[in-house]
């Protein structure tokens, strides 16, 4: 990757939508080369995917909430996929410390969270913690771009 490559990568990430034509008149590079090259970055798999950042609260969910739990290992064959269903887990994480998973979730109710807790129960202990606000939202990975 060089530094054209990275800086297509930064204007990706702060607008998904920007056009072969706006990153070109940003990188001094025609259309066609810039669509090679998001092209090389896709099959090199550092670009994985697109999309678009939504308002949680407008689509009803008002609760975003992380909820530790202990997983033993011999469960995880069970776990994943039951996990991996659920559409309000936005990620799950396999953690060290005293939990194995780290979920992040997104309800429309607090009586929602509490029913999903108790399914998770079935594998092992939660803890549980109700976001009230955040200070810095998921953003772009730095890519840096000038050599140090």
């Amino acid at each position: 990757m060089d530094k054209i490559d990275k800086q297509i990568l930064n204007i990706l990430q702060t607008n998904a939508r920007a056009s072969l034509k706006e990153i070109g008149e940003a990188t001094f590079l025609s259309s066609p080369a810039i669509s090679a090259r998001i092209a090389q970055l896709e099959r090199n798999g550092i670009i994985t995917d697109y999309g678009a950042h939504v308002n949680l609260q407008t689509l009803g969910y008002n609760i975003k909430a992380f909820i530790n739990l202990e997983v033993e290992p011999l469960q995880k064959p069970v776990f994943y996929p039951f996990i991996e269903k659920i559409p309000n887990v936005v990620e799950c994480n396999c953690v060290t410390g005293d939990y194995s998973m780290l979920i992040e979730t997104l309800f429309e109710t607090t009586a929602q969270l509490d029913h999903f807790i108790n399914e998770l129960q079935q594998f092992g202990r939660t803890k549980t913690q109700i976001v009230f606000s955040t200070s810095v939202e998921q953003r772009e990975v730095p890519v840096v771009t000038e050599e140090k």
